[in-house]
């Protein structure tokens, strides 16, 4: 069979969609819907690399439950009718109970057009403040630290000074799950110039296995590790006083309230619970070490004190002089692909837009540009207080675009209960069966727009990069850009003429315009020389950094770092310290929730997995959702490695399989944020966390929820393994993924051997079926063929023998097997050695097949890679590939 070769003119070169890493793909279509997925060797964020999730995007482009067609209360309707409602529904609102009584809930998912129409048409011209975004939840503390210190929200450094440190500081940042890419620029500054890895994390990560320090201090405590550093910095010399003099202010205050929160190390080790001599370490790093990089992200944000947390790190920054030069500086890494375009474009509560914020002079400077008479004086509603809001019946219409929130955001079982209060709900999706999608309201209407791969528009990474997305697909169905429907929408009610948009290219231009506006260089964010940039300049725009200033040229191309001149955006050009809070992690006094509950990610799922979920190389390396609880902890209460338990907060309950490991802190709990009610029975994270939010910048707590755990009894467990995606019978818990050729579910259930027969032929009747029973041990397989076809297969034990899948996937993802295989089926054993679960979802290369190599003689990372490609590309995988060798090489040596 000869393979077809790509013309290299179909070739486009777009951004991912996923982290705020921002990385170059090359896509090439196929002509059928899918792509060819690489990573362009051009794009300076990746050279190339691509991570396991961005690998694997041409196996998330299908069809299935796409939202292709608006939906009006449940049914299908023009596009007219749906635009016609959301209009009217606006209007209606805005007459009947003030603008104030709309909400937006927008996205860091969204392109930076979409993001600035959305916040024009809320803030200039329905006239609500409250607009906020699901970038609330991930770095609005660190927004809130840079601003506090730098009177702006910029990012002082670049990628570059990761390849150019000499000592990087991970905090509250599983990089080498969470930004691979970055992570593998780390590890190569460690192999060519022997950089130093700190990681400073409560749970001993896939990162922290790698570092060359691990920190595993108590949760919430960031601030009394910072303020110790901060006085040991003092004490030791290592201030850098000429520049503290002439560049800052508040540096005795903030010193003054570190001392007063770790006067010494062994305070630090009391407050942090870490040990004395790896403290002295970490400090005599940080003092010694010219070239720095404290890299912070979700682990330090997301937290009732994240913006202290973030200011604690600046102040010692600060401190010190390392800012804005190579290899040095404080460094926000971004969740999501475009929450720095949402923050240039106003896109949360509290900014209006291009940086700007509710001065006087701004608001007038806006009101003008936009020539807005209805623009808006002050802050919105943040996140939480926005949901709060809709509870208690001050918000009536809510239009929610291109995010989840009912599995993403606190308490979001009472939020699902609230939107039965608004009078108009409105969802701009591209999946119809979203946990949000599905929820409904007295008026709901679904609008569906482009998908990654459909639409065009701009990205901006965490280094301030500013990237193309571009369209490689046709557009499905119905669906169209966000900005489309916003712009038609502001024409009904009244605003044409502002949002005579043509293009995206038209909006890209008058944001840029927006960010010159009467900026004399007093505002950071400045894109002004390409606000003349033609439809054919825009549509070949290589990525740039801002700020991009007019009064430049429109050839220059960006600055790389911030600050170097000791000149910020403060009234008397001053950074400023900040006096920190002293760490107090909120407890629950009683005994009914001892313990605390963490929340994050896994390596190859993306948020709430509408898009990760397609692919069946992405759903094998965690298939099913877990919580990780330390030995001591699960001994006394009877929790067993791989059996159910459930987590309970006083705001609701989830069922998980738990994961008995020491990298979590005893006393500590770790739950994944990715399963939704579309791929689980009941593994929702937002329904459990407490999310109160911190002060300042108003972002929930996500890491430390008050919580219990305790073990749940089910009588069997099995797996059920269909070709289309099969429902769970009522009482079963049960967790959704992809498989090769099918869907698969894992689940547990009260029934035993007899009801699951009963179950299968009913459930496949007309259809061949193969069993095998042995119904006194609690044990039965089944498999359903049609005209030769595999079509489903099960497989039951009792719980505490729960059955492998492993050969059973790899079986079905042949469809017509043979007589061996069929009889493998039956009696649980494989006529083939299987490759095991996926440990390098890059190469699909299993733990059978990894351990297989070091058995053979590979014993270390490189061998591995170099036998079976493992670790080899984004290396995500590294530090389990790590952990099987010591353990395999024993075992072959026994």
């Amino acid at each position: 069979m000869t393979v077809p070769v790509p013309d290299p003119s179909s070739v486009v070169r777009t951004t991912c969609p996923y982290c705020g890493v921002g990385c170059g793909v090359l896509a090439t279509p196929d002509g059928q819907g899918g792509a060819g997925i690489a990573g362009d060797p051009e794009h300076p964020a990746n050279f190339g690399r691509l991570c396991s999730k961005g690998s694997a995007l041409g196996e998330t482009l299908s069809l299935e439950n796409r939202l292709l067609h608006p939906m009006l209360d449940g049914a299908r309707v023009s596009w007219e009718a749906a635009l016609g409602s959301v209009a009217g529904g606006l209007r209606r609102t805005a007459e009947q109970h003030g603008p104030e009584s709309i909400a937006f809930y927008l996205s860091g998912q969204l392109l930076t057009e979409d993001y600035y129409v959305a916040n024009k048409l809320a803030k200039g011209f329905l006239g609500t403040p409250h607009v906020d975004t699901n970038s609330r939840l991930c770095m609005s503390s660190a927004v809130a630290a840079h601003r506090r210190a730098f009177g702006s929200d910029t990012v002082p450094g670049c990628y570059e000074d990761l390849d150019e440190a000499d000592v990087i500081v991970l905090v509250g940042s599983n990089t080498a799950w969470c930004h691979p890419i970055l992570f593998r620029r780390m590890v190569d500054a460690r192999a060519k110039r022997g950089t130093t890895l700190v990681v400073i994390d409560p749970r001993r990560t896939q990162t922290g296995e790698e570092a060359d320090l691990f920190l595993g201090l108590k949760p919430g405590t960031d601030t009394a590790l910072f303020s110790g550093l901060l006085v040991h910095l003092a004490e030791s010399g290592a201030l850098d006083q000429r520049f503290i003099a002439e560049h800052t202010a508040g540096f005795e205050a903030a010193l003054d309230r570190a001392r007063a929160i770790a006067p010494s190390l062994a305070a630090t080790a009391l407050a942090t619970g870490l040990d004395e001599a790896e403290i002295g370490r970490f400090f005599d790093l940080f003092a010694k070490t010219p070239r720095v990089v404290t890299a912070f992200s979700q682990g330090a944000n997301q937290s009732a004190q994240g913006t202290d947390k973030g200011n604690a790190i600046i102040n010692c920054h600060l401190a010190t002089g390392r800012i804005g030069q190579a290899g040095a500086g404080p460094f926000s890494l971004t969740g999501q692909p475009n929450a720095m375009g949402g923050r240039e474009v106003g896109g949360l509560a509290n900014m209006l837009a291009a940086h700007m914020h509710f001065a006087p002079e701004e608001v007038d400077r806006v009101r003008r540009f936009w020539a807005a008479p209805r623009i808006i004086t002050g802050e919105g509603m943040k996140a939480v207080a926005l949901f709060e809001a809709i509870e208690r019946g001050k918000i009536k219409a809510l239009w929610v675009m291109g995010t989840n929130p009912l599995v993403s955001m606190p308490r979001a079982d009472a939020i699902k209960a609230s939107l039965r209060k608004l009078d108009l709900y409105v969802v701009s999706e591209v999946m119809a069966d979203s946990d949000t999608a599905r929820a409904a309201g007295r008026r709901t209407v679904l609008l569906p727009a482009l998908g990654w791969g459909e639409k065009n528009g701009t990205v901006t990474n965490s280094e301030r990069r500013i990237s193309r997305q571009r369209a490689f697909l046709k557009p499905p169905g119905e669906a169209r850009p966000d900005w489309a429907i916003l712009s038609d929408v502001a024409r009904r009610l009244g605003h044409g003429q502002n949002f005579a948009y043509l293009s995206a290219a038209a909006i890209f231009r008058e944001h840029a315009a927006l960010s010159a506006f009467e900026n004399n260089g007093t505002r950071d964010f400045d894109i002004g020389a390409l606000s003349d940039i033609s439809d054919g300049a825009y549509a070949a725009n290589r990525p740039v950094q801002w700020p991009l200033p007019k009064r430049g040229g429109a050839g220059q191309k960006g600055r790389a770092r911030l600050f170097a001149d000791g000149r910020f955006y403060t009234f008397d050009e001053r950074a400023r310290f900040v006096a920190v809070q002293p760490p107090a992690l909120a407890q629950d006094t009683s005994t009914a929730y001892p313990m605390v509950l963490n929340t994050g990610r896994v390596r190859d799922h993306w948020h709430t997995m509408t898009r990760t979920g397609k692919s069946q190389r992405l759903s094998a390396h965690r298939a099913v959702p877990f919580c990780e609880i330390h030995p001591d902890d699960a001994g006394p209460l009877g929790i067993r490695d791989g059996a159910l338990c459930e987590v309970a907060s006083e705001h609701g309950t989830a069922e998980l399989e738990a994961m008995v490991t020491e990298g979590v802190r005893p006393g500590s709990l770790f739950m994944p944020m990715h399963w939704s009610d579309a791929t689980a029975s009941q593994a929702r994270v937002g329904a459990v966390v407490r999310g109160v939010p911190d002060p300042v910048s108003g972002q929930p707590e996500l890491k430390a929820t008050p919580a219990r755990v305790r073990p749940v009894a089910y009588r069997s467990r099995g797996f059920l393994l269909t070709r289309a995606p099969h429902a769970a019978p009522a009482g079963w818990w049960w967790a959704r993924a992809t498989i090769l050729g099918g869907s698969a579910l894992q689940f547990a259930t009260q029934d035993g051997s007899r009801e699951i027969a009963l179950l299968m032929r009913g459930a496949f009747q007309g259809l061949e079926l193969a069993e095998y029973a042995d119904h006194a041990r609690g044990r039965y397989r089944g498999a359903v063929y049609e005209a030769g076809r595999l079509v489903a297969c099960l497989s039951l034990a009792p719980a505490e023998d729960k059955p492998d899948w492993e050969a059973a996937k790899a079986l079905f993802a042949q469809a017509e097997p043979e007589a061996p295989e069929r009889r493998a089926l039956l009696s649980g054993r494989a006529a083939a050695a299987a490759a095991g679960p996926t440990i390098c979802a890059c190469h699909g290369v299993g733990l059978e097949v990894i351990a297989g190599v070091i058995a053979a003689g590979a014993g270390s990372v490189e061998a591995v890679g170099a036998a079976c490609k493992a670790g080899t590309n984004c290396g995500s995988c590294i530090p389990e590939i790590r952990k099987l060798l010591p353990e395999t090489l024993a075992r072959s040596a026994a």
